[in-house]
């Protein structure tokens, strides 16, 4: 009898800074039947997006452990930071899938990036070889999902890391809302996004 594996949502993102509305979806889906645990993966550069703004990749990873470092379902992951970059969806699952066996890795991404999804590196082979968990994303809808496809229905928070980075730069008064306080008090200290 083979011992059932860990199933591990992985949910990948700049994190540029982490906001609660990241904090809430991954929370939200570590307590869904889909997913035993949820990683978030910090990357280092979306192949999609060229971000000036995109903070020094300790400390994006730095501020994502201090905002989850109490929810027992939700880990950190920075298994990208020393994968070839641009870093592809397609080589992380590979790389965590052999070294870790006795999990099961499941890719969490949102409407948007499903709506794009066969644009993504090796996307035929994501989807043969993984199963897939897709949240809402406002102005999106998804259609056409194969059986490997789970859309679920999670907690909406409008809530923008461009949005908050433009605050923090333009707003004196920026008061933290939308951040999980103990990463607010390290933005404030540390003057990020300034």
């Amino acid at each position: 009898m083979t011992e059932r594996k860990i199933i591990t949502g992985i949910y990948g993102g700049s994190f540029n800074p982490i906001h609660r509305g990241h904090v809430c979806l991954a929370k939200a889906l570590a307590e869904t039947e889909f997913v035993d645990e949820i990683w978030l993966l910090v990357s280092p550069q979306n192949p999609f997006k060229v971000d000036d703004s995109l903070l020094d990749d300790a400390l994006r990873l730095r501020l994502t452990r201090m905002a989850v470092a109490h929810e027992p379902k939700v880990e950190v992951c920075d298994r990208e930071f020393t994968l070839p970059r641009p870093s592809y969806m397609y080589n992380t699952l590979t790389a965590l899938s052999q070294e870790h066996p006795d999990r099961e890795f499941v890719l969490v991404i949102g409407a948007d990036n499903w709506e794009r999804f066969h644009r993504w590196y090796r996307s035929d082979d994501i989807l043969s070889a993984y199963r897939l968990i897709v949240y809402p994303r406002p102005g999106y809808t998804c259609c056409n999902v194969p059986p490997n496809v789970t859309v679920v229905d999670t907690p909406l928070l409008d809530i923008s890391s461009t949005e908050i980075r433009r605050r923090i730069a333009s707003e004196p008064d920026y008061n933290g809302e939308g951040l999980p306080p103990v990463v607010w008090e390290e933005i404030k200290d540390k003057n990020l996004y300034r």
